[in-house]
């Protein structure tokens, strides 16, 4: 380990001293990136992540210098990678300046890799508005580049954290439009069902028992084979149980569909949201009676 940091602080030394000294223009900026970069790997293997990271900034400027964007774009993410480890903050900053110069080279892909690497970082975070600013610009980019499959799992991300978020509509229309689009794809369409079932359930959070009855009915002439599944059954016993305001009705219901097929911790947050809203409005029949 000392062996490798005092290499790396001995090449990063020579790099500034390059970078001070005189020499031709182009010449001093490309010896001075190449004894940054064996700096960084230096630090690297020493796991010293936050030299490793500035090292890789200073890479990144010489490259800049350079005029090599493409190269600057790499050493930035690179630096992000090496703060990942350490600084959550400083790596999405890095990530932020690799994306913004990939964009500058139409590297959309790249870019779009890198959104969605922030995005994960936000959400680590615990930071969901941040985390879904950040999912869209990636599946925009995504889907510009007819990257579908990433661009769905951006998406769908988006959705989970709306409705974590008591945004249920925009949930709503997300899953929605997943749905359609996977129907026309014979790899994606088995996954219809979860989609409608998820946007079935952001549906029952909004408590408008009309409108989760008109869903239901888009949601066979979507998919006709969807009213013969156990989501929609469960889906159409909950709007019964929501309708005649019967808590043991609601319970019953997802315990016999958690029994076959256990539900996830997201369905199973919202559905107690429905759940507790229920319980609130019997209490409160109860007190007027």
């Amino acid at each position: 380990m000392g062996d490798h940091l005092a290499r790396a602080d001995d090449f990063e030394k020579k790099a500034e001293k390059k970078l001070s000294g005189w020499g031709l223009f182009g010449s001093k900026y490309e010896d001075a990136a190449d004894l940054f970069d064996k700096a960084a790997n230096s630090y690297k293997l020493a796991k010293s992540w936050d030299q490793a990271g500035a090292v890789y900034v200073k890479l990144a400027e010489c490259h800049l210098k350079l005029d090599s964007k493409h190269e600057a774009a790499n050493a930035y993410a690179d630096a992000a990678h090496c703060y990942k480890k350490t600084n959550t903050k400083e790596s999405i900053s890095c990530l932020e300046q690799s994306v913004n110069m990939f964009l500058d080279i139409g590297r959309f892909n790249m870019s779009a890799r890198y959104y969605k690497e922030i995005a994960e970082l936000c959400e680590q975070e615990q930071n969901l508005e941040q985390a879904i600013a950040y999912y869209e610009k990636a599946a925009d980019l995504f889907q510009s580049e007819e990257v579908t499959t990433s661009a769905n799992q951006c998406k769908q991300k988006i959705a989970q954290f709306a409705a974590q978020l008591e945004q249920y509509q925009k949930a709503i229309e997300i899953y929605e439009e997943i749905a359609r689009h996977s129907l026309n794809n014979n790899l994606l369409k088995y996954g219809v069902k979860g989609h409608l079932l998820n946007a079935g359930i952001c549906q029952l959070c909004k408590s408008d028992v009309v409108a989760i009855s008109n869903a239901l009915e888009r949601y066979q002439e979507l998919d006709p084979t969807f009213s013969g599944t156990r989501e929609y059954k469960l889906l159409a016993d909950l709007a019964t149980a929501i309708d005649e305001e019967d808590v043991a009705k609601f319970t019953d219901a997802v315990k016999e569909y958690d029994s076959m097929t256990q539900l996830d911790s997201w369905k199973t947050t919202l559905l107690l949201r429905v759940k507790e809203a229920l319980k609130a409005k019997e209490l409160e029949e109860d007190d007027l009676t």
